[in-house]
């Protein structure tokens, strides 16, 4: 399958939670399995036709710039645009100033450190079908915290340890239709989680496509190793039929 839909990904951001690895390259950069957690971004779109990328980079950015420089990084049928959008900008921000690359309809937008088995293509049908202006990915997180069931006597019956919660959140991976680019500013202060998203729950067009699947973002140290510690059988890699 082809699909000239580009995917924007936020590659800017210090990571400051994930000092550790951060220090030395740009979050999206720390490796899994390998390779940085953007490859394996990219590598998800890719399965599913879509191979037109744009890297929103900011905080050390020339290291991904470097790293995709000839080509030698990526697979020979992607193509990668680099944007540098500035050290200090917020994410919407870092979207406006790329609307110059956005022709089609609709455009993707993905933070570069989450990994997921969702299905993208079904992630754009949904849309499609929806008529807004946006979609989110909506999928459970693990709880930080271990929890504790106790029976009405008080006594307790089990721990549970960090379980996957019922209550959804955002997954990072959104399909917007190009108008969307009305809703956001170039000032570096544009936040997309903030007035954005809130202004198209406001007129009711922004639709939610749950996923019920394996997610998990690296925010901190903590995440980075559990998810190196799946590269025996990567839960976020889907199998070629």
């Amino acid at each position: 399958m082809s699909n000239n839909i580009k995917a924007i990904i936020l590659c800017g951001g210090m990571g400051l939670r994930l000092r550790e690895e951060t220090q030395r390259v740009p979050k999206p950069m720390v490796e899994v399995c390998g390779k940085p957690i953007l490859w394996h971004i990219m590598n998800a779109y890719s399965h599913f036709g879509f191979k037109d990328f744009i890297l929103c980079i900011g905080y050390k950015g020339e290291v991904i710039r470097d790293y995709f420089s000839g080509g030698k990084h990526c697979r020979p049928d992607w193509n990668v645009t680099i944007a540098d959008t500035g050290l200090e900008s917020q994410t919407g921000s870092r979207i406006k100033q790329v609307e110059r690359y956005i022709s089609e309809d609709n455009f993707f937008v993905t933070y570069g450190d989450g990994l997921t088995d969702a299905d993208i293509g079904r992630l754009l049908a949904f849309h499609k079908r929806q008529k807004t202006i946006g979609t989110l990915t909506a999928v459970h997180p693990h709880s930080k915290w271990g929890l504790i069931q106790a029976g009405k006597d008080g006594i307790v019956k089990k721990f549970v340890e960090k379980p996957v919660l019922v209550d959804y959140i955002n997954g990072g991976y959104f399909v917007f239709k190009k108008e969307f680019f009305d809703f956001l500013s170039a000032d570096k202060s544009c936040v997309l989680e903030k007035e954005p998203l809130y202004s198209l729950v406001k007129k009711r067009q922004l639709s939610m496509f749950t996923h019920e699947g394996f997610w998990h973002a690296m925010d901190t140290y903590k995440d980075y190793t559990d998810l190196n510690a799946m590269c025996a059988n990567p839960p976020w890699v889907r199998k070629k039929k």
